[in-house]
C-alpha cells in the first residue's frame, strides 16, 4: 500500500502544481507556456527524488502501462497504481477548485483541463497526444533501463516532460497522462469532460507503442 499511496501523493502534486501554474499564471502571458511546462517538469523531478525509491514515481497510467508491457510490474500492481493515480489527480484538482473558492481567478476557465480546439479537432488531438506520449515514455524506458543513469533519471524525465509540454500546450494543453486529464475534467465538466476520453486513449496508445518499439531495439545484456 505504501507504493500506491506514494503514487497518489505524487500525482496530486503534479496536477496541483502543473495545472495550477496554468490556472493562476496563464499560458498566454509572457513566458507563460514555458513557465507551465517547467512547473510540470519540475513536479516530476521533485517527486522522482522523493517517491522514486518507493514506487518508481510513475504518477501516470501511461507510464505504468508501458512498464506493464515491459513485464516489469504485475497486473495487480498496475491496477493499484492506476487507481491511486486517478484518485491523486482528482484530489489535486479538488484542491485547485478549493483555492478558486477564495476568489482567485482561474485564467484557463477549466482547472487547466485539456482541449481540442487548437489541435484541429479530435483527429489532430489524438495524433498529437500519441506522438508526445511516445516521446515521453520512450525516454523514460531508455533512461531507466540503465542503472548507471539512475542518479540523473529524474532530471532527464522531468526535462523531457518540459519539452513535450512546450510543443503540446498551445495545441491540446498537453496531457500525455490520463490521470492528469481526468482530475480537472471532472470538475470542469462541459467540453473538457466530453472530450476527456481522447486524453485517456491517446496517451495509452502512445505509451504502448513506445514500450513495444523499445523492446524491439533494446540492446540485450552482453550482446547486440
Amino acid at each position: 500500500m505504501k507504493k500506491y499511496f506514494a503514487e497518489l501523493i505524487g500525482t496530486m502534486v503534479l496536477v496541483f502544481m502543473g495545472c495550477g501554474s496554468a490556472m493562476f499564471l496563464g499560458c498566454e502571458a509572457a513566458g507563460g507556456h514555458l513557465a507551465v511546462a517547467l512547473a510540470f517538469g519540475l513536479s516530476i523531478v521533485a517527486m522522482a527524488y522523493v517517491i522514486g525509491n518507493i514506487s518508481g514515481c510513475h504518477i501516470n497510467p501511461a507510464v505504468s502501462l508501458a512498464v506493464l508491457i515491459s513485464k516489469k510490474m504485475s497486473v495487480k500492481d498496475f491496477c493499484g497504481y492506476v487507481v491511486a493515480q486517478v484518485i491523486g489527480a482528482i484530489a489535486g484538482a479538488a484542491l485547485l477548485k478549493m483555492v478558486t473558492g477564495f476568489g482567485i481567478e482561474d485564467l484557463t476557465g477549466g482547472l487547466g483541463s485539456n482541449g481540442i480546439a487548437n489541435a484541429g479537432g479530435i483527429g489532430g488531438a489524438i495524433v498529437i497526444e500519441i506522438i508526445l506520449t511516445f516521446i515521453f515514455v520512450f525516454t523514460i524506458l531508455g533512461v531507466t533501463s540503465d542503472e548507471k543513469k539512475g542518479n540523473v533519471a529524474g532530471i532527464v524525465i522531468g526535462l523531457t516532460l518540459v519539452f513535450v509540454h512546450i510543443v503540446g500546450i498551445p495545441l491540446t494543453g498537453t496531457s500525455v497522462n490520463p490521470a492528469r486529464s481526468i482530475g480537472p475534467a471532472l470538475f470542469a465538466g462541459g467540453e473538457a469532460l466530453k472530450n476527456v476520453w481522447i486524453f485517456v486513449l491517446a496517451p495509452l496508445v502512445g505509451a504502448a507503442i513506445a514500450a513495444v518499439l523499445f523492446k524491439v531495439i533494446k540492446v540485450k545484456d552482453g550482446g547486440k
